[in-house]
């Protein structure tokens, strides 16, 4: 027999008798000390009146079914339970009242049971009920690294988040890079247009030094020409204007000679292409676009390519942070081989709970309940039915290798089955041969019963 963790041998049941309770008329019943004690018969019978009648003498008021007493029972229900550790714990009477009695002969109450008596042993269905990541709560709150667990999930979902969005950046960046220009045969640098707009700005200004000379001398043509029709005016007033006319004369010929100059710079003077120096500037300015669009698509892709390193390296962060998470349930005392805690669910052999099989589920349920509360020793376990005969060897040999009392019921009448129950009653028991047999076939299953007819 396996011990708890305080060293002493967990808490079985030794005896029970039951008379009168739910559908049970009388029941008497030295389930096995450890392994399985298998209560057949068909559906109706009064097998599981036994596991409630066993809870609600060991369980205490929250236990209490809604009618205790056998329906056209003249006489009211009665439950006896003696455990391994020597209290007897019964109820009777018209209220089912209970008497907690220990080895020394003290009296006690429901207190003292709840000591070493786990909850879930006596209502299983409760804890299979559980949804899947309460179930996982209450088995890492057990085994202590429910915070420590909660923190390594945390981070694996802050790593694989952060890789996530590094990846979407990494990928927008690139798609970005491929969609965007590139140029062929064009220098890697940006080509320097200074001189080519030094260039253009002399030619827009020798054609607007050229232009100013041309309006100079079409001004100074039109000033000469009023000139001499002054002086032809004047000379026809001679007599009038001898000073005004010779002052004229002189003018004109200064005005005159400056023409002859000017004509003479405008002669000289050749005008410069401003439309061609225009465009060697706007060839320059479409040359240094595709280098700038190149550099830009080389420094996308550089980008991308560093975000490619950084979501490597995120990768490389969500391992280490799965390997510390591992490493918190690799050192935990799990209850079961194959048994772990994946992202705040139950796993079985790779199977979380709803793809496991009933029997599997029963089996990971029993062994998560022992852990839960190592005083208690036995389990109740209903509808057994979910496992094949066996299945049902393979589960009473577990069982029985972990020192633990497992009580259950299956619809069945065949050697499956320790005792059957019909109307209330133990109608079948193993034969002492056909224990031997078994015990030699399937140990885990062997039970040590007697049966009694009413009280």
């Amino acid at each position: 027999m396996g011990f708890d963790e305080k060293g002493k041998a967990p808490v079985s049941i030794a005896s029970l008798e039951l008379e009168n309770v739910k559908r049970v008329r009388a029941v008497e019943l030295q389930p096995n000390e450890k392994g399985l004690t298998v209560l057949g018969g068909r559906n109706g019978q009064g097998k599981t009146s036994v596991l409630d009648a066993i809870a609600y003498a060991l369980g205490g008021e929250s236990m209490r079914p809604d009618r205790v007493t056998r329906e056209g029972s003249a006489t009211p229900a009665k439950m006896r339970v003696e455990l391994s550790n020597g209290i007897v714990c019964e109820r009777k009477g018209k209220n089912s009242s209970l008497t907690v009695t220990d080895t020394t002969g003290m009296k006690g109450g429901q207190r003292l049971l709840d000591e070493f008596i786990g909850e879930f042993a006596l209502n299983l269905p409760k804890f299979l009920n559980m949804s899947d990541r309460e179930k996982a709560d209450y088995l890492l709150k057990t085994l202590g690294i429910a915070d420590q667990l909660a923190e390594a999930d945390r981070k694996v979902a802050e790593a694989n988040a952060e890789r996530t969005e590094i990846g979407r950046r990494a990928k927008a960046a690139r798609k970005m890079a491929e969609d965007s220009p590139f140029h062929e045969g064009v220098p890697g640098e940006t080509l320097d247009v200074s001189a080519l707009l030094d260039e253009q700005m002399f030619a827009h200004e020798t054609n607007q030094a050229i232009e100013f000379k041309r309006r100079e001398v079409e001004a100074k043509r039109a000033e000469s020409e009023r000139m001499a029709a002054e002086v032809e005016r004047l000379a026809r007033e001679l007599a009038d204007a001898t000073e005004r006319m010779a002052i004229a004369s002189s003018r004109s010929e200064t005005v005159t000679g400056e023409l002859e100059g000017l004509e003479a710079d405008l002669a000289n003077m050749e005008p410069a292409d401003e439309q061609a120096a225009a465009e060697a500037v706007r060839e320059a300015e479409a040359v240094n676009e595709m280098v700038r669009q190149n550099t830009a698509r080389v420094e996308m892709l550089a980008d991308a390519d560093r975000l490619d390193g950084e979501y490597r390296a995120a990768g490389e962060r969500v391992a280490k942070a799965k390997e510390e998470r591992l490493s918190l349930l690799d050192g935990a005392d799990l209850p079961l081989d194959g048994l772990a805690v994946e992202e705040g669910v139950l796993r079985f052999n790779g199977s979380a709970w709803g793809d496991m099989s009933g029997s599997e589920q029963l089996r990971v349920a029993t062994a998560i309940v022992r852990k839960l509360k190592p005083e208690c020793g036995f389990v109740l376990v209903d509808k057994l039915e979910q496992f094949d005969p066996q299945q049902l060897a393979e589960f009473g040999e577990w069982a029985s290798g972990q020192g633990l009392q497992v009580i259950g019921t299956r619809v069945a009448v065949d050697d499956t089955c320790t005792v059957v129950i019909e109307d209330g009653r133990v109608v079948q028991e193993e034969q002492p041969e056909q224990a031997e047999e078994k015990e030699e076939k399937e140990p885990s299953a062997k039970g040590s019963v007697f049966k009694k007819g009413v009280f």
